[in-house]
């Protein structure tokens, strides 16, 4: 790489510290290095000292001490992530914050001021935003083919119970920060810089817990130009749609984490027509044969690429300065719709 690797700390060895970060940090160990970690479990340090020969620590601010570490991943449980950032950034080091970026959008304007206050980068894992379906959706979408788009529909569909930590309301739990966040960012990136109208209903179905598991959320926004976007996450769904639905004026997609359909027509190829008040020939409705030209794109859903894109991106950034892989504004419009979305369900 001609560059040094990035020295990092991982605070929190849960799912997302170890199942994800530390697995990153392993196929990109030419980018990344992880010479601390912390965690209140001691097999759960011992496990990371014989992955890793790194320091380990019980406390979280002891990580957040190590002279050595440069960028902290904060993978500690959601309702910690605003105290834990600011600790970070205002012990000098650059930090990655798992999603949801925080409890609410008065911590993630907290989180953001400790970072242009200390100088520090601070950005959010929202790996969805490389994730390969999301990507090649986006892709079709943006060369036009389907015209002006009208409606994406983004769904979530799991049916089961579920009675973890992230069920309750005071760890900061629930399907919307939890998955909701993924589809809000892929959301707000094809809606672009636009002001948006929320629609939310939250219920709790299934979760052993006292926060929503189902979560239907409708944005809109001013501009006429742009798609309405309808997002579905629930638990309580028995017979699961596609997870992507694109509807435009020449054509729309449908498709999954692994195959994108999409069908589409050249309007050169139809005839023209204009608004006709005599009645038809056949007092049937208007139709016309449609010219579709089909594809089916086979998506390389190899498990963890979203997180590793992130990776690559973010070593550019610390290392030479290229823009962050989030931008925090995204990160913080996420927050600032969970907000609305609480507000509007009361």
């Amino acid at each position: 790489m001609g560059s040094r690797p990035i020295k990092v700390g991982i605070g929190g060895l849960g799912r997302s510290g170890w199942n994800i970060h530390a697995r990153i940090f392993e196929e990109l160990s030419d980018m990344y290095r992880v010479v601390a970690v912390s965690d209140p479990l001691e097999d759960r340090r011992r496990e990371a000292y014989a992955r890793f020969g790194c320091r380990t620590y019980e406390d979280f601010d002891r990580l957040a001490g190590d002279d050595e570490v440069e960028l902290i991943v904060v993978a500690t449980p959601s309702y910690l992530h605003a105290t834990h950032t600011i600790a970070a950034l205002e012990a000098g080091k650059h930090v990655v914050c798992e999603k949801p970026m925080a409890s609410n959008l008065s911590e993630a304007d907290s989180m953001m001021e400790a970072s242009r206050r200390t100088g520090r980068l601070l950005t959010v894992f929202h790996n969805s935003l490389f994730a390969p379906d999301y990507l090649k959706v986006k892709e079709i979408i943006q060369s036009g083919r389907l015209g002006k788009i009208v409606l994406v529909k983004i769904y979530n569909h799991t049916f089961g119970r579920r009675w973890d930590w992230q069920t309750l309301r005071r760890f900061g739990g629930g399907e919307l920060r939890n998955n909701g966040v993924h589809l809000i960012a892929q959301a707000l990136q094809m809606i672009g810089d636009r002001d948006v109208e929320v629609f939310c209903d939250l219920r709790r179905t299934l979760t052993l817990g006292d926060a929503e598991d189902h979560v239907k959320l409708v944005l809109k926004a001013e501009d006429p130009d742009s798609p309405l976007i309808d997002i579905e996450m629930t638990r309580a769904c028995a017979y699961p749609q596609c997870r992507w639905l694109v509807m435009g004026t020449q054509g729309g997609l449908i498709g999954d984490s692994d195959i994108i359909k999409c069908k589409y027509f050249d309007p050169r190829e139809l005839p023209p027509r204009q608004v006709e008040t005599q009645p038809t020939p056949d007092r049937s409705y208007n139709r016309e044969e449609i010219p579709w030209r089909e594809e089916e794109h086979h998506v390389d859903g190899k498990p963890g690429s979203s997180g590793i894109a992130f990776y690559r991106e973010l070593y550019e950034t610390i290392r030479y300065g290229a823009p962050p892989p989030v931008p925090l504004e995204l990160a913080r419009k996420v927050m600032w719709i969970i907000d609305r979305c609480f507000e509007l369900s009361g």
